[in-house]
């Protein structure tokens, strides 16, 4: 029997320069998995930076778009073509400005909620029922432009706080793989205490 395919996609910006920035909370996620999985991304495919790893009977493939946030899209309708792989067996992660920081979301479809990543691959699918999890980086302070507040790094007192979202994120990513969206919503939406 063969394994049950699954895309896990983090969204961000490639480049040394953005590697810290709240956008790339999606890369970081993947990063993690990676680490936890015990693979590494080291193939470039559709314009990505792709890895596959075993997870309870399921393949999983995990890849970082390497075309800016706003064309994310791209890579991810290479990958889904190329391997076959049914939208609802895509996860694509990626910050939320309307969460507050630390807050986990997933949701099985909808609209792009002005996440430019997200809006890419609507339209590359041509189809919104896809699931992701929204990662919370909260709003911008006072008058603070939402794009130069996205491109920001976590400032350092958030940094320990962040291992301990990724690493729910990740449990919640583990849990869509086995479970589902709705076991996985149920389990995992809401705000994570400090």
């Amino acid at each position: 029997m063969t394994a049950t395919t699954y895309l896990i996609v983090g969204l961000g910006n490639p480049g040394r320069e953005y590697r810290e920035n709240r956008h790339n909370i999606g890369f970081v996620l993947i990063d993690r998995l990676a680490v936890r999985l015990n693979v590494s991304l080291s193939r470039y495919q559709s314009n990505a930076l792709v890895g596959t790893a075993q997870y309870e009977a399921r393949k999983v493939i995990l890849a970082k778009p390497q075309t800016f946030m706003n064309l994310s899209g791209q890579s991810v309708q290479g990958l889904i073509r190329f391997y076959k792989i049914p939208v609802t067996n895509l996860l694509v992660a990626h910050d939320d400005l309307d969460l507050p920081f630390g807050t986990i979301r997933l949701r099985p479809g909808g609209g792009a909620g002005g996440q430019k990543g997200i809006a890419s691959t609507i339209e590359r699918l041509g189809d919104k029922d896809f699931p992701r999890l929204r990662l919370g980086i909260g709003r911008p302070p006072g008058r603070m432009n939402p794009a130069a507040y996205v491109l920001q790094d976590f400032p350092k007192e958030d940094l320990v706080f962040l291992s301990e979202i990724l690493d729910r994120a990740s449990e919640a990513v583990f849990t869509f793989l086995v479970d589902g969206m709705d076991a996985a919503m149920n389990k995992f939406n809401g705000q994570i205490s400090a």
